[in-house]
């Protein structure tokens, strides 16, 4: 059995805790609605290919939350201002989300401290530089939207 799924649960906390950390919150359900909003906005900007090659870097839970419900027949979304991508990020479950601000640059750093970083930076390397740029942990003050 691979470790991955072996080991899927112990993982899934470790990252959790790291993530409500880096993102300032205090229970696992906040953290949860921002990591999922983070992944969900950058999710919709992927062509399926694009999509299944960074979940293929994720932990397991995290792989299951990037890739559950996706409607593929949608064409991707256009890259927007990265203040705009957190607001998206935040409006997931508007009601009872308390995501910060700064939840794309926040879900980063637990992230990245959670794959391999060569195989995931590697990975990256395939994909626009938007989508790249998404990932820094230290983010730019925009994404650069896409040229025509």
């Amino acid at each position: 059995m691979p470790w991955a799924y072996r080991h899927a649960t112990r993982d899934w906390r470790a990252f959790l805790e790291d993530a409500k950390e880096e993102l300032g919150l205090t229970s696992d359900n906040m953290a949860y609605t921002a990591v999922q909003g983070v992944l969900l906005t950058f999710r919709r900007r992927l062509t399926p290919t694009q999509g299944l090659a960074f979940a293929d870097q994720l932990p397991a839970v995290l792989r299951a939350i990037f890739v559950a419900r996706w409607d593929i027949s949608q064409p991707p979304e256009p890259w927007i201002s990265l203040e705009e991508l957190n607001a998206e990020a935040r409006a997931l479950r508007p009601h009872h989300n308390l995501t910060p601000q700064h939840a794309i640059e926040a879900t980063a750093r637990a992230l990245r401290a959670h794959v391999r970083q060569v195989d995931f930076d590697r990975m990256l390397e395939t994909l626009p530089p938007e989508a790249r740029a998404f990932w820094l942990a230290e983010h730019p003050e925009t994404i650069p939207r896409e040229t025509k």
